[in-house]
């Protein structure tokens, strides 16, 4: 089966095994990477940002979170800095289905599910991150960056769109960096979609728009 790998007696996906093992790589040489390097390649920071879902017909969901940041230097050439960057979070969200047409007939109970998901809903998601920062530096101060990170998730609620328990947190955003003499502060504009990559039964997730300002002090 070219799509699928054999482990044990069980068939699995290619399309589910891509994440976990993109976040065992980094997670593995983030490790290295901070107990190896001297601190001034290290910073320590924190986040807050707000978003809401990417427009559609379909559902409601708006979000506000922090985060907490750990970024490690490990390549500076003459024109880019490379950073590997950790974030846990906490996602306060709310969530409520429009179209209850997207719980098919097919589904068991299906009328009682249309009822139990268009009501507003109060979502709590836990987070860990893992990314690749690539930053260019405009100035001795003013710095452009771009970060794709991903990272598995805990979310406490049950929703049409996504199971509750374990899922994906998967974010690309570009990023605006201005250093003062002992921070630097922080604009992130980004993209943010959750899913499961399949693992549970809901699995059409949610996408969203996102903006976060944080501070960053360097160790």
């Amino acid at each position: 089966m070219k799509n699928t790998y054999f482990y044990g007696n069980v068939f699995i996906p290619k399309a589910f095994m891509w994440k976990p093992l993109f976040l065992f790589f980094f997670l593995f040489n983030t490790s290295l990477f901070f107990s190896q390097e001297k601190k001034q390649n290290l910073a320590l920071g924190f986040s807050y940002g707000i978003g809401n879902e990417i427009k559609n017909t379909d559902y409601t969901y708006t979000n506000r979170y922090f985060k907490g940041q750990f970024y490690y230097t490990f390549k500076t050439t003459s024109t880019f800095q490379f950073e590997v960057l950790l974030q846990p979070e906490i996602n306060f969200a709310t969530h409520q289905l429009l179209n209850l047409y997207f719980v098919t007939p097919h589904e068991p109970d299906y009328e009682a599910k249309r009822e139990a998901f268009t009501k507003l809903k109060d979502i709590r998601e836990y987070v860990l991150n893992v990314g690749l920062v690539v930053r260019k530096p405009i100035t001795d101060r003013f710095s452009l960056y771009a970060l794709l990170s991903v990272g598995p998730m805990i979310t406490d609620t049950e929703t049409e769109r996504l199971s509750k328990g374990f899922a994906f947190s998967d974010v690309f955003g570009l990023g605006f960096s201005y250093k003062t003499n002992k921070f630097t502060l922080d604009l992130r504009p980004n993209i943010r979609h959750t899913s499961n990559a399949g693992l549970q039964n809901s699995n059409a997730g949610f996408n969203t728009y996102n903006i976060e300002a944080g501070v960053v002090f360097p160790l």
